[in-house]
């Protein structure tokens, strides 16, 4: 589950990052609410492209070897995500509209960044940080 989801938001993220690094114009045009952002500025949607392809890269990483390292890569990557969306949270807080901005908002913005947290997010195979005990602390049987 873990692997397929990991592919399946790589996809979308690096195919959102290259939309925007190729195709920023179009791609200004086509995901609802960004005009409304202001003017397009190419070079400002490129350097977010750029961003998005890492995270993009960062979940690929995950799903081919979900090693301790790709795990670091996808928590800096939901780090990412999870601060846009609160940008988004910023924006609809100081706008009448805001709320409908929110649920429309939600599956391009929301939802891959707790998707992403959740993937990044420690599990016990992964062990946890604060479970290791010092050897010799242990009480012997």
């Amino acid at each position: 589950m873990r692997r397929i989801l990991s592919c399946l938001l790589a996809a979308v993220m690096a195919a959102n990052g290259l939309a925007m690094l190729a195709a920023g114009r179009w791609w200004y045009g086509a995901v609802p609410g960004v005009t409304a952002t202001g003017p397009y500025n190419p070079h400002f949607v490129k350097d977010i492209g750029a961003a998005y392809l890492v995270v993009g890269a960062a979940f690929a990483w995950l799903a081919w070897r979900g090693t301790a390292a790709a795990k670091g890569a996808c928590a800096a990557a939901a780090a990412f995500l999870a601060l846009h969306g609160l940008v988004h949270i910023a924006d609809a807080a100081s706008d009448p509209g805001g709320l409908a901005d929110l649920v429309r908002d939600f599956p391009g913005v929301f939802l891959p960044a707790l998707l992403a947290a959740w993937l990044a997010w420690p599990t016990e195979r992964d062990g946890f940080w604060w479970t290791h005990q010092n050897p010799e602390s242990r009480s012997s049987p």
